[in-house]
C-alpha cells in the first residue's frame, strides 16, 4: 500500500500533470514521463488509477507522439486488463474508473487503424459489449462505450468480432430507451458501420431494430424540425442498408406478406423525397431474386414505381429517379416479368428520362431498357426504330468521362440488333452513326461485351451488308478481326464469332479485298488445331470458304 502522505503527494502531482499535458504533450513525451506514468497503472489504489487514466487520456488526445509513447510503454494492454477485471463492478467508484479508462482508449485509438487493430486483437470488443450491458443505466459510461464502438466499428476485423457478441441486442435495447435526439444519433453512428456486416444485419433485424426505425419514420415524417428531418433520413437509410443482406432481406419480405414490406411500400407515394427514395431503394433490394421479383410485379409494384417516376420527370429529384429506375431494372430480370412490364408501359415511362443529363440516371435508364428487351423481339424492334433513342445512344457511346454510361449505351445498341434481328433497326443504327461504336466495342476488355458486339455485327453483315459496308470499312473492322484471331489471349467464343463474321463480310467486294490482303488463311489454318472443338470446326469451314472466294 502507498502511505497516506506519499499517496496525497502523488495524487496532487498527478492532478497537476493531467492539467499540464493538455498544453505540453510533446515536451512531456520527450522528457520520458510516459513509462513511469504507465507503471502507475499497476497500482491498486483506485484514485491513483483514475488520475493516471486521465493523464494518459490527455497525453493521447490528438497526439501521434503521445499515443506512440503509451503504446511502447504497454499502457493499452494494462488498461484493457483493468476493464476486464472491473467490468462487473457496479459501485460508483468503479464505474467512474471504467468511464475514464474507456475515454483513455478512445483517445488512444481515435482515427488510427493500427492502434484500433491492436485493441481488437487484445479482445477489447467483447469486454466493451459486456460493459454496455451491465452498465446501461450509467449515462457517462454508456456514452464512452458508444464512442469506443464508433471508433472500432469501421474496421472490417472488428465487425467479425462484434458478430460473435450480443451487440445487436444491447444496442437495440439501449436505443428503445432513448428520447433525446443526440443520444439516438450516437447509437445510429455505431449501427451504420456495423450494419454493413451481413451477420450483424440479421442480428439487428432479429433484435427488433426495424420496428424502432419504422416508429421513428412514422413520428418524424410530417415534421419540419431539423432534428426530426435528420432522424427520418438516418432511420430510412439504415432500413435500406439492412435490406442489403440476403437473409435479413428475405426475413423482412416474408413472401411479400410481411408487415415491414407493406410499410415500406407505403413510402413510395409519400410526399417526402427521403421516403420516396428509401422506398424505391428498398424495392430494388427486395428485388434481388426471381421469386420476389415475380411476386412484386404480379402485385402491382410496377405501377407504383411508374407513378413515382412520373412525379419526377420535370426538374425531378435525381436520387429518386435513379432509385426508381434501379428497382424497375431489377424487377425486369426474370423472363416472365419482361412482357408484363412492357405491356404496363415501363419502356415508355423510362424513355421520358432520355433528356436527362445526369450520368447515374442515364446509366440506370440504359440498364432497364436492356433488361426489358432481352429476348423480346417486338419491343427490341420498336425501340430500335426510335430515332431519338438511337441518336441518344450514339451520343452516349462517346461519353468517355462516364465509362458506365458508355458501356451500357454500346450494350443496348448491340441488344437492339441481337433481339430484334430487324433490317429496319440496323438501318436506323447505320443512319445514326452507330456502326463505329459496335466495332470499337468488339475490342472491349470485357469478353461479354466483345461477344455481344461480334454477334450484332454478324447480324448486320448477314441482313444489311450493303447499307453498312462503308461504315464497316471506315471503322477498320477487318483489321480488328485479324487482330482478335491472331491474339492467343482471345477467348474461344471471340475467335469463333470473329470467323463467322469474316464469312459474312466476304459478301462485300471491298471488304473481301481487305480480307484477302491480310493473309487471314494463315491465321485461320492454325486455329484448325485449337483445343476448343467448336473453334477448330469453324476454322475448317472458314478456311474452305476463304479458299473458294480467293
Amino acid at each position: 500500500m502507498v502511505r497516506f502522505s506519499t499517496r496525497t503527494f502523488l495524487l496532487e502531482h498527478l492532478q497537476f500533470f493531467t492539467s499540464l499535458v493538455k498544453f505540453m504533450r510533446n515536451p512531456c513525451v520527450d522528457a520520458g514521463l510516459i513509462p513511469p506514468l504507465v507503471q502507475l497503472l499497476n497500482c491498486k489504489d483506485q484514485e491513483v488509477l483514475l488520475q493516471t487514466g486521465r493523464a494518459l487520456g490527455n497525453i493521447c488526445y490528438d497526439s501521434h507522439e503521445g499515443r506512440n509513447a503509451v503504446d511502447h510503454a504497454g499502457g493499452a494492454h494494462i488498461v484493457v486488463d483493468h476493464l476486464r477485471s472491473l467490468c462487473s463492478k457496479t459501485d460508483p467508484a468503479s464505474e467512474k474508473l471504467l468511464t475514464v479508462f474507456c475515454g483513455m482508449l478512445m483517445n488512444y485509438s481515435n482515427e488510427n487503424d493500427t492502434l484500433q487493430s491492436q485493441l481488437i486483437n487484445m479482445g477489447v470488443i467483447p469486454t466493451l459489449v459486456k460493459l454496455l450491458g451491465i452498465h446501461c443505466q450509467n449515462a457517462a459510461l454508456t456514452e464512452m462505450c458508444l464512442v469506443a464502438f464508433g471508433n472500432l466499428a469501421e474496421l472490417e476485423s472488428s465487425k467479425e468480432q462484434f458478430a460473435y457478441t450480443n451487440i445487436a441486442e444491447e444496442l437495440v435495447k439501449l436505443f428503445k430507451k432513448q428520447i433525446e435526439h443526440d443520444k439516438k444519433e450516437m447509437i445510429f453512428e455505431v449501427l451504420a458501420p456495423l450494419a454493413e456486416n451481413d451477420v450483424i444485419k440479421l442480428q439487428l433485424v432479429e433484435a427488433g431494430l426495424v420496428e424502432c426505425l419504422l416508429e421513428i419514420v412514422q413520428k418524424t415524417v410530417d415534421s419540419d424540425k431539423e432534428d426530426d428531418i435528420a432522424e427520418l433520413k438516418t432511420a430510412s437509410d439504415l432500413m435500406v442498408l439492412l435490406l442489403l443482406g440476403d437473409e435479413s432481406m428475405q426475413k423482412l419480405f416474408e413472401g411479400g406478406k410481411g408487415s415491414v414490406f407493406q410499410r415500406v411500400l407505403s413510402w413510395i407515394p409519400s410526399n417526402s423525397h427521403q421516403l420516396q427514395l428509401a422506398g424505391a431503394l428498398a424495392i430494388a433490394n427486395f428485388a434481388r431474386n426471381d421469386g420476389n421479383c415475380i411476386h412484386m410485379v404480379d402485385n402491382g409494384i410496377v405501377q407504383k414505381l411508374m407513378d413515382l417516376l412520373d412525379r419526377h420527370v420535370e426538374d425531378g429529384n435525381v436520387t429518386v429517379q435513379h432509385a426508381a429506375l434501379s428497382a424497375l431494372r431489377n424487377l425486369a430480370i426474370p423472363v416472365v416479368n419482361k412482357a408484363k412490364m412492357l405491356s404496363a408501359g415501363v419502356a415508355e415511362a423510362v424513355l421520358k428520362f432520355l433528356r436527362s443529363e445526369m450520368p447515374p440516371v442515364q446509366f440506370k435508364l440504359l440498364g432497364t431498357l436492356r433488361m426489358l428487351i432481352d429476348a423480346q423481339a417486338e419491343a427490341a424492334e420498336q425501340l430500335g426504330k426510335n430515332v431519338k433513342l438511337v441518336e441518344r445512344l450514339v451520343e452516349w457511346c462517346e461519353a468517355k468521362d462516364h465509362a458506365g454510361v458508355m458501356g451500357e449505351s454500346n450494350r443496348l445498341l448491340s441488344a437492339l440488333i441481337r433481339h430484334s434481328k430487324s433490317k429496319d433497326v440496323i438501318r436506323t443504327i447505320v443512319q445514326s452513326g452507330g456502326i463505329k461504336h459496335l466495332v470499337t466495342m468488339a475490342t472491349s476488355e470485357h469478353v461479354i461485351m466483345q461477344n455481344e458486339a461480334l454477334v450484332a455485327l454478324a447480324l448486320i453483315a448477314a441482313l444489311e451488308l450493303v447499307t453498312a459496308e462503308k461504315d464497316l470499312e471506315n471503322a477498320q473492322l477487318v483489321q480488328i478481326l485479324h487482330r482478335l484471331l491472331s491474339d492467343d489471349r482471345s477467348a474461344p467464343e471471340i475467335k469463333y464469332n470473329s470467323m463467322v463474321l469474316i464469312c459474312a463480310l466476304i459478301g462485300s467486294e471491298p471488304l473481301q479485298k481487305e480480307v484477302q490482303s491480310m493473309a487471314f488463311l494463315e491465321v485461320i489454318s492454325k486455329l484448325r488445331s485449337h483445343e476448343n472443338k467448336t473453334v477448330a470446326q469453324q476454322a475448317s469451314l472458314t478456311e474452305q470458304r476463304l479458299a473458294v472466294e480467293s
